[in-house]
């Protein structure tokens, strides 16, 4: 069973309520049929109805069995906007502008989250990363002990006996231009719960650069040091080592070769890159040369379920991401 294939299945068995708030989307709208149909999420459509129905009719999908809610129009609109006032007052944010907010879909499915009425959220298929992460991090915030929002991919390599055979989980690979070491620990913790909750592996966390183990000397190796060291400190069960070079932290040989005393050279399944500009070409790279499947992009590090997508997505990424996030409320 391949990994998709997994959480798929184990998604339906969580039967989780997910929130689309971008109902109106062509793309969002079949792929919540398709959840429906296999039995992924109950996924709720926000927008206004009569557009949100009409959309589901152009690209061919029954209306049955899918839950809309327009908020202007929500009965819980009033309730939300007195709960997100509380949680805001002390920010300046009045009551009036609480309830000017959660008509804002984004909004509304952050509040769904928040009270409990929906497990997750998936957005940014019309938006901005900004705009689907500016309310959750309002309202939601980061987990305990996590500092900010990170993205990862996980990427299934066919044919491949490298990593977790051929399943790694890569980060940061959207959100973070350039973290530093404290942000980049925080990256790592995270991609190892990605890989345990979402790739069901056992993680072995590399922190990749252009050094291995002192090979190099620059500011760059530094904060990757760094980087390494507070990462043990937060999550000292966590198998993890850096700085180490590609090939240093996936191929075995090499990892003998050059850390024969790294509980991770050779061995890494979860790979965390310096910056965004390396871990974009990477995963890049892996998908278009090795014609790898990437999975996600998966979000890291809020309190509750949200996932920020790329304008771009086709309807199977996002199908696949509804699988996701019932997994991360799990």
């Amino acid at each position: 069973m391949s990994v998709i294939e997994r959480i798929h299945q184990e998604a339906r068995r969580l039967e989780k309520t997910i929130v689309l708030p971008e109902g109106t989307d062509e793309r969002v709208a079949k792929a919540a049929t398709i959840a429906i149909e296999n039995g992924l999420a109950h996924p709720i459509l926000l927008g206004k109805k009569a557009k949100v129905e009409a959309v589901l009719e152009k690209v061919g999908a029954a209306t049955a069995g899918v839950e809309i809610i327009d908020p202007e129009q929500a009965e819980k609109a009033e309730d939300y906007a007195a709960s997100l006032h509380n949680l805001r007052k002390k920010k300046g944010l009045t009551l009036e502008d609480a309830k000017a907010l959660v008509r804002d879909p984004m909004y509304y499915a952050t509040m769904m989250v928040k009270e409990g009425d929906a497990d997750g959220y998936v957005g940014g298929l019309a938006s901005t990363t900004a705009d689907t992460f500016r309310p959750a991090l309002q309202v939601i915030k980061t987990a305990p002990g996590i500092s900010l929002v990170s993205s990862a991919f996980i990427m299934v390599v066919p044919d491949c006996s490298l990593g977790e055979n051929g399943v790694f989980v890569m980060a940061d690979c959207a959100l973070n231009p350039n973290p530093n070491a404290e942000q980049l620990a925080a990256i790592a913790v995270a991609s190892a719960q990605t890989g345990k909750v979402l790739a069901e592996i056992e993680p072995r966390v590399a922190m990749l650069s252009f050094s291995t183990k002192g090979s190099g000397q620059h500011e760059l190796v530094d904060k990757v040091v760094e980087a390494t060291r507070i990462a043990r400190e937060l999550a000292p069960d966590i198998l993890l080592d850096g700085e180490l070079q590609l090939d240093a932290a996936i191929v075995p040989e090499v990892g003998r070769s050059k850390a024969p005393d790294s509980p991770v050279a050779g061995r890494a399944n979860v790979l965390v890159f310096p910056d965004l500009q390396a871990a974009n070409i990477g995963y890049k790279l892996v998908q278009r040369l090795a014609n790898a499947e990437a999975i996600g992009p998966v979000s890291q590090g809020m309190a509750l379920p949200v996932n920020d997508m790329s304008r771009g997505s086709s309807v199977e990424d996002i199908v696949n991401v509804i699988a996701i996030t019932a997994l991360q409320g799990a």
